[in-house]
């Protein structure tokens, strides 16, 4: 019984968010911390169909975290995902072309030197 009492986490990575204290009765299935992995980060993009034809799986690109001011710093990444749909382009999401009314999802895989933080702006670079 002892062995069922402890809290381990399913994956790596930083405690975000703590959702009960030391000592609270918790029931099954209730979430306890969130957890993310800031050492893999995933950047989400969104390409046109023009430039769809362009990319693939594994391919890798170039990612610019943008630290404002003109600042950015390059990292390495690998196009991880592509949506099999196109959706309309998101408000939130400013592109070069603003005529391009469905556009595709892409995850882009990142290694994080302990800069990138979550919900940081960036580009790619296909």
């Amino acid at each position: 019984m002892l062995r069922k009492c402890h809290v381990t986490a399913p994956t790596k990575g930083t405690v975000l968010e703590k959702y009960v204290e030391r000592g609270e009765f918790v029931t099954t299935g209730k979430p306890l911390f969130k957890v993310a992995d800031t050492q893999d980060m995933f950047l989400r993009a969104y390409v046109t169909s023009a430039q769809l034809q362009t990319i693939k799986l594994g391919q890798q690109v170039k990612v610019f975290a943008d630290y404002g001011d003109q600042q950015k710093k390059e990292y390495d990444g690998t196009i991880a995902w592509i949506s099999s749909r196109s959706e309309f382009t998101p408000k939130t999401i400013l592109t070069d072309d603003e005529r391009a009314d469905l556009v595709y999802a892409v995850k882009i895989a990142i290694r994080n030197d302990g800069y990138i933080k979550i919900g940081m702006y960036g580009e790619v670079k296909l």
